[in-house]
C-alpha cells in the first residue's frame, strides 16, 4: 500500500520494520513514538497499534499537503457482506 500511495501523491514514504522486542524497549518508549503497527503522517499518528484502510491513509496525506480528501470508492457487494 505504501509504495502506492508514495507513487500517486507528491510526499516521501519511510518504512520501518524491527522486530517486536525492539519497540517494547525502554530507549524506544522514550523517543515518543507510536506503538506498532503504527502510521504516521508528518508529526500527526494516524493509527497505532492496529492496522488501517487504505482510504484513510490517503486522507491523512492529503491533510497534510493542504489537498481536498480523496473521493472515497463505493464498496463492492463482496466488501460490504464480508466487511471487506
Amino acid at each position: 500500500m505504501m509504495p502506492r500511495l508514495g507513487a500517486d501523491y507528491p510526499i516521501e514514504i519511510e518504512v520501518t520494520s524491527k522486530p517486536i522486542a525492539d519497540y517494547q524497549t525502554d530507549e524506544y518508549f522514550e523517543l515518543d513514538l507510536p506503538v506498532a503497527p503504527a502510521v504516521m503522517v508528518g508529526d500527526e499518528i494516524v493509527v497505532e497499534g492496529s492496522g488501517i484502510p487504505e482510504e484513510n491513509v490517503a486522507a491523512a496525506i492529503c491533510r497534510h499537503l493542504g489537498m481536498p480528501a480523496p473521493k472515497a470508492r463505493k464498496k463492492s457487494i463482496l466488501e460490504r457482506l464480508f466487511g471487506g
